[in-house]
């Protein structure tokens, strides 16, 4: 009998908006951000086998115990006592690490194609739960599109599609641990009246962020720019190579920029992939529509609505 085979594509994810609020109770940092998958992708296949193994196409990423890809396999065999195995192959493109949610987009194809694999029987909302024990960027990966992610990241709510043709991604050789973006933050811990008082004001700047009014924020940008200036540079750079708005996404290090139309978008191409020490991608937005297209074979998975 012929192995079960899956192919499904990981999308990146960049922020149009990436607000720090301040720390929890828990110690984690309360965020507002608004999210949005784009058209640079990792590739995950998946096929039946006795024993769990993940290979890669690429040296960066691990593919040991601490890979999001086999942790997420294991908590899924845990918590649905899987005795099953599954051979597992990444296809990677999306830079890692870089701000891009690629580890996080990697462990939540992870937990929706071995569902589908080892016929589990789960909806969206397990999902979501299931990934949020992984990481606090995973249960995005669940809807994609367009979305607000609050608390740790996790709560994925609606918003309207924000649609950009012409984009540019680069990520210089940089590793920036997310740790470290916090640290340097020095965000102090929230009261309650406090916090509701900026939460209104995110709401505010994301209802002039669709409008079109608002500049793009990352409240990560000053304190990694104040430690790597070239990255800082590199966001200038974009804006002299006509970019009409770019930010850093994530906590770094990639710089995304938005273009008006495909020669502007060439032309800085052509110029940033000259520096042999980038990675330089043209990307699209992808919609929330689209994107669950990508995902037939497991559409029955997927949440239906926010």
């Amino acid at each position: 009998m012929r192995a079960e085979k899956l192919i499904l594509p990981s999308f990146a994810k960049i922020n149009w908006l990436l607000r720090v609020l301040g720390k929890r109770e828990d110690n984690y940092h309360e965020i507002f951000t608004v999210f949005q998958t784009v058209s640079l992708r990792d590739e995950l296949m998946f096929e039946e086998s006795d024993e769990l193994s993940l290979t890669c196409d690429n040296q960066s990423p691990s593919v040991g115990s601490d890979n999001l890809i086999i942790k997420s396999a294991n908590v899924l065999r845990q918590i649905f006592g899987v005795t099953s195995g599954a051979k597992i192959h990444l296809k990677k493109n999306i830079p890692f690490p870089g701000g891009l949610g690629g580890g996080s987009s990697n462990a939540a194809i992870a937990i929706l194609g071995l569902a589908k694999l080892w016929h589990l029987k789960v909806n969206g909302d397990d999902l979501a739960q299931i990934g949020s024990r992984i990481g606090a960027d995973v249960p995005f990966f669940f809807h994609g599109g367009t979305a607000l992610g609050k608390g740790r990241g996790a709560e994925i709510s609606k918003f309207e599609n924000i649609n950009r043709k012409f984009m540019v991604i680069t990520t210089p050789n940089v590793d920036i641990s997310t740790a470290k973006a916090f640290e340097n933050l020095g965000s102090g811990r929230l009261t309650k009246s406090a916090s509701k008082s900026i939460l209104q004001n995110c709401y505010e700047e994301t209802g002039r962020l669709n409008s079109g009014q608002m500049g793009l924020i990352n409240d990560f940008e000053n304190g990694i720019f104040e430690i790597y200036p070239r990255i800082k540079r590199l966001k200038q750079a974009l804006l002299d190579l006509g970019a009409l708005n770019c930010l850093m996404s994530g906590s770094g290090a990639s710089i995304y920029g938005v273009f008006d139309n495909d020669e502007r978008r060439q032309k800085a191409l052509d110029k940033l992939r000259k520096d042999e020490s980038l990675r330089t991608f043209a990307v699209e937005t992808i919609s929330r529509q689209k994107y669950l297209e990508c995902f037939e074979p497991c559409k029955d998975l997927l949440p239906k609505s926010f």
